[in-house]
């Protein structure tokens, strides 16, 4: 009786319609990205991740292919990009969340702001979201920043 050997069995190359397939998702995706712009970076993207992987899949010796743990290592090294990227967004949403939310908790309060070498103290009458958020103080915007003290009116 003979054993099969499995380890040969699995395919570590794309079929041709694969790689068009992925090609043509990355190919898209950048074009999204010249439309609404791209922030220029020396840091790897997910999509420069991908096309790294799939270069090295297109020039690989075909007499010795990738391993397949070496393949699915860099396939779990990409899932984890993809996963550290989606978490810093949820992270930057959130703390535009909070920032806002502290903004909106000073809405008819005293507030003391500390500008420069002097201090204004006035009502909070409006605040911004965002990022960023703002209030108004006597008709004025001013940074949550540059709120020294909130007094309970």
């Amino acid at each position: 009786m003979e054993l099969l050997n499995t380890q040969n069995s699995i395919n570590t190359k794309m079929s041709a319609s694969d790689m068009f397939a992925v090609e043509n998702a990355v190919n898209n995706y950048n074009k999204t990205l010249v439309v609404e712009g791209r922030k220029t970076s020396n840091e790897l993207g997910k999509d420069d991740f991908l096309k790294l992987l799939i270069t090295q899949l297109q020039n690989q010796d075909p007499t010795s292919p990738m391993e397949n743990t070496e393949f699915i290592s860099q396939m779990a090294q990409f899932s984890s990009l993809e996963q550290m990227t989606n978490m810093s967004t949820s992270f930057s949403r959130m703390a535009s969340y909070i920032n806002s939310s502290e903004a909106a908790a000073t809405l008819g309060k005293t507030v003391e702001l500390e500008i420069g070498d002097t201090s204004v103290q006035g009502v909070v009458e409006g605040a911004t979201r965002g990022e960023n958020p703002q209030i108004i103080v006597n008709g004025m915007y001013y940074s949550m920043d540059k709120i020294k003290a909130v007094y309970a009116d």
